[in-house]
Order: C-alpha cells, then sequence, then structure tokens
C-alpha cells in the first residue's frame, strides 16, 4: 500500500453513496525531461475520490499531492544549489490520465514564488506504456506504467533577477523533446469501508 495510507480522502459530494465511491491513493516514480532538464523524481502520492454522480455521470474529487524537492544535477553561480518540486497544478482526471504540474524551483537564490509553469501549468496526458498489473487482491495493489512526450514546457517565472539566466541553463521554453515516464502502483477502498454512513439523498 502506498505509504500514505487514506488520510487525505476528500469528502464526497452531495447525494452520492459511499459504497460506489472509492477513495485511490496512487504513487508514482517518474523520470521527467524537458529542456535540458532530464531527472528523476522523489515519489509522488497523489489521493483523489471516484464514483457515479447522483446523475448517473463520472464524479472525481480532488485530495491531495504529497513529494519532496529534488535536487538538479549541474549548474554553477547563479543556478548552483537548484532543486525542482513538483506541485498540484489544478486540473486533473484520472478517468483519462490527464492532470497539470507547476514545478517549483528552490534555491539560494532564486525568488520564492520561482517556478515552471507558475502562470499556466504544465498539462500531461499520460498513455499507458502497457497492462496493469494486480500485485495484491487483499488489500488491492495495481501497478502500472505510462507516458508522455506530447507536453509543452513553459518557460520559468517569478523568479527574480535570475529568471533569464535559470531558463537559458534550463533550455526553457521547450515545445518539443520533452518526456515524463511515470511507473506507479495503486490501492482504493470504498468510502463505507473507511467509516463513511451514507450520505443524504
Amino acid at each position: 500500500m502506498p505509504a500514505a495510507g487514506f488520510r487525505d480522502c476528500p469528502a464526497l459530494p452531495d447525494g452520492v453513496d459511499p459504497s460506489r465511491w472509492r477513495c485511490e491513493v496512487h504513487t508514482a516514480a517518474p523520470t521527467l525531461s524537458m529542456g535540458t532538464v532530464s531527472v528523476r523524481l522523489a515519489p509522488i502520492t497523489m489521493t483523489h475520490a471516484e464514483g457515479p454522480l447522483p446523475d448517473g455521470g463520472d464524479g472525481q474529487v480532488w485530495g491531495a499531492m504529497r513529494t519532496t524537492p529534488t535536487t538538479l544535477p549541474g549548474g554553477r553561480g547563479p543556478v548552483r544549489h537548484l532543486a525542482i518540486q513538483p506541485e498540484y497544478g489544478g486540473r486533473s482526471d484520472f478517468y483519462t490520465g490527464r492532470f497539470s504540474l507547476r514545478f517549483r524551483l528552490l534555491g539560494p537564490l532564486p525568488a520564492p514564488g520561482c517556478a515552471i509553469g507558475a502562470s499556466a501549468p504544465v498539462d500531461f496526458r499520460m498513455t499507458r506504456s502497457g497492462p496493469s498489473t494486480w500485485v495484491s487482491q487483499d488489500p488491492p495493489l495495481i501497478e502500472f506504467s505510462a507516458y508522455d512526450d506530447t507536453f509543452t514546457a513553459p518557460a520559468a517565472e517569478h523568479c527574480g533577477p535570475l529568471t533569464t539566466a535559470l531558463n537559458r541553463h534550463l533550455g526553457l521554453p521547450a515545445k518539443e523533446g520533452n518526456l515524463m515516464t511515470y511507473d506507479a502502483s495503486y490501492t482504493f477502498e470504498t468510502y463505507d469501508r473507511l467509516g463513511y454512513g451514507r450520505l443524504s439523498d
């Protein structure tokens, strides 16, 4: 089971049946190439809920994303000791494999708000690399791999006087040649088994 457990499961929409909604927790070990950046990111854990809405449509509710910074290799002068940390970009659709991220740039010199995708986050459309594998039935644990080699990487913004130097060093913006690979596992539990009673109809 992903280490975060079910602590970030979000509240459900009004009028849905908790026994038909499940909280999903997935942990990924991504590799990221964009511009001149090529790095294996620290593990990312995402939590969301999904299930049928009262009108019969597919519903999803975002929960949380947890990760830690990853040091970028190389860099001298104004770009030394630079680290990158993904942040949730505000959009997700786990039925289709689409989600958005910003990439915070951390270090002794960049301004606090420095990020790739600060104004418009990076949009990913993940494609499965092959079939999913059930590692365990009880508790459920499923592994899968996915990738996106079509996304556009924007320039870093809000980095203060270092903005131009950072973008030159990182090769940003980069319209093509970018790649995210995504080896992941996920588990789930229905909300009635998580202690939620039936919500009001």
